[in-house]
């Protein structure tokens, strides 16, 4: 009688530490789960169970993440079909987030893998297992967020006590312990920044001078030795130079401000000036988010002769116009220069940058990208998602790409990173190069009334939003049509209920007898700029025939 053999289980163990401290000793936390786990594996012999050679250890890393190299890859092996059993120390070292979990048992419930914790009995293909398992999560969740609010509540009391507490000092300090330690010649810059903005009464102006006076932010080394700064001192920096509180002697945290341990830099009745004289400048202006979130360019558009266009916009009534216009045309240092919609411009970037993602495998053919495994698999839909990202005005994945938009008299050069065009679709970047990837995107500059346009090289208006002020004029047209084929009213007595001149009705109630296919095309905002509320307003015929309509308005 033969003695029945169990089927091979296999084994993966993963252990995690979430500091680096102490991983550096021969014999560490990360060595000291692995050989217990390995002890319990070896424990299970007679049930089959075999323990594969891989190592999936994260150090220094938090549970609060699933975003671990060694998990993804053993996620992945489990994917693969490589491994029948996860192993692991305290349920905790797999993930400390009851959410994340979750996600987890899912993935091995559905690939089939069970999971061990060899120093809590439990087993996940029970109810009682996994009603185990939510408990101690709960608890192990629990206890990093209450270890998380000690840390804030301790931050909080120390800044009340005027301590620093860590992070990039400002430019002019230097870390001293718990305070800041002033750098004399860079603290000589602050005092001058401040002097000159008193003097100036503008930090566009005072940017200026210091640009054209050579001076630029010092070049400074952080705690591990990476360099920044050296740069030209932007509008953004001043401001935040101008208004932190830190130079004054105190200790910002959130909305609160205490006085702080150091020594001030600015002194007191300065600092004060300073805040006044901003606060005066920003009176009757518009909210500096709204403006900053709006220019999705600043920074990264130049004009022909690469001259850097400024995010400029003007008023007419209540409607808001933005621009891009050439830095020296803007400031009135010369005439000749580039002025282009900001709206527009913005919509043709988007637009094109979005295309390039319709065919996905094209676009890893022009990086050079070996397609892996799970490159193959998750391609498409992470192209598809990253096309209506960009389409929907999401600024942080096209900037994330742009290296610089050109605008050339009929045509826009578009330098886009191929290292972040790599990471965004999840491949390696070490291929890529660091050439830019050039887009061309043709187009020209039309007048609508008194505003200036910008269509694509086939006429198409810009930006995919419908016309919101054409689509009134439809609705309109409609309702006063309906008003004159009852007999209601005639042309005459209606133009003057409204309140506008006969011919202009009249001009409008042509609105109404448009084709259903370009009203379609008018909803989608793709027709021909050829068609807008200029076009109504002028004296220009519109034909009756719904083909000539096509013919005239849409975009072929």
């Amino acid at each position: 009688m033969t003695a029945r053999t169990s089927p091979r289980v296999r084994c993966a163990i993963y252990t995690r530490k979430s500091s680096e401290e102490g991983l550096e000793q021969d014999f560490n936390s990360l060595q000291a789960q692995r050989e217990a786990c390995a002890a319990y594996v070896k424990s299970q012999a007679s049930e089959g169970w075999t323990l594969l050679p891989e190592d999936y250890d994260d150090g220094g890393l938090s549970g609060g993440t699933l975003e671990r190299p060694a998990l993804q890859r053993l996620l992945a092996d489990i994917a693969a079909g490589l491994i029948d059993t996860v192993v692991v120390y305290k349920v905790d070292r797999l993930t400390r987030s009851l959410l994340d979990f979750s996600r987890l048992v899912e993935t091995f419930d559905r690939h089939g893998v069970s999971f061990v914790s060899i120093t809590q009995s439990f087993n996940t293909t029970t109810s009682m297992g996994r009603l185990t398992l939510n408990m101690l999560l709960s608890f192990a969740q629990f206890e990093r967020e209450v270890t998380a609010e000690r840390i804030r509540d301790k931050i909080a009391a120390s800044k009340a006590r005027g301590m620093w507490m860590g992070g990039i000092p400002p430019l002019g300090y230097r870390p001293d312990g718990r305070s800041l330690a002033i750098v004399d010649e860079h603290a000589a810059l602050i005092r001058h920044i401040h002097a000159r903005y008193l003097e100036l009464g503008c930090v566009r102006r005072l940017a200026e001078e210091l640009e054209e006076g050579g001076i630029r932010a010092p070049q400074r080394t952080t705690t591990k030795g990476n360099a920044y700064g050296g740069g030209v001192l932007s509008r953004g920096q001043l401001y935040f130079i101008l208004k932190n509180p830190v130079y004054a002697g105190d200790i910002p945290h959130k909305d609160m401000v205490y006085l702080g341990q150091h020594i001030a830099i600015i002194d007191r009745e300065t600092w004060e000036r300073v805040q006044d004289r901003l606060r005066a400048n920003r009176q009757g202006s518009r909210s500096g988010a709204r403006g900053t979130s709006s220019a999705l360019l600043a920074g990264l558009i130049v004009d022909a002769a690469g001259q850097p266009m400024i995010a400029a916009h003007s008023t007419r009534g209540t409607v808001r116009y933005r621009y891009y216009v050439s830095k020296e045309l803007h400031h009135a240092r010369t005439k000749d220069g580039t002025r282009v919609p900001g709206r527009e411009i913005e919509a043709l970037v988007r637009e094109t940058t979005a295309q390039l993602f319709a065919d996905p495998w094209a676009l890893v053919a022009e990086l050079g990208i070996p397609p892996s495994p799970e490159l193959i698999r998750q391609l498409d839909g992470t192209c598809a998602e990253l096309a209506q990202q960009i389409r929907a005005r999401s600024a942080s994945p096209l900037r994330a790409l742009l290296r610089e938009v050109r605008v050339h008299g009929d045509r826009l050069e578009i330098a886009l990173s191929r290292s972040a065009l790599a990471r965004l679709i999840g491949a390696s970047e070490t291929e890529t190069g660091d050439a830019a990837l050039v887009l061309w995107a043709p187009y020209r500059l039309t007048r609508s009334g008194n505003t200036l346009r910008l269509v694509q090289g086939d006429g198409a208006r810009i930006s995919a939003a419908p016309d919101t002020a054409l689509v009134r004029l439809i609705i309109l047209a409609r309702q006063w049509w309906e008003q004159l084929a009852r007999g209601e009213t005639d042309i005459t007595a209606l133009a003057a209920e409204v309140g506008y001149s006969s011919s202009y009705v009249t001009r409008v109630v042509r609105l109404a007898f448009l084709s259903p296919k370009l009203i379609e095309t008018v909803l989608a905002g793709r027709q021909h700029s050829r068609l807008s509320p200029a076009t109504v307003r002028s004296s220009v015929e519109m034909p009756a025939d719904w083909d000539q309509q096509e013919a005239l308005f849409l975009v072929h």
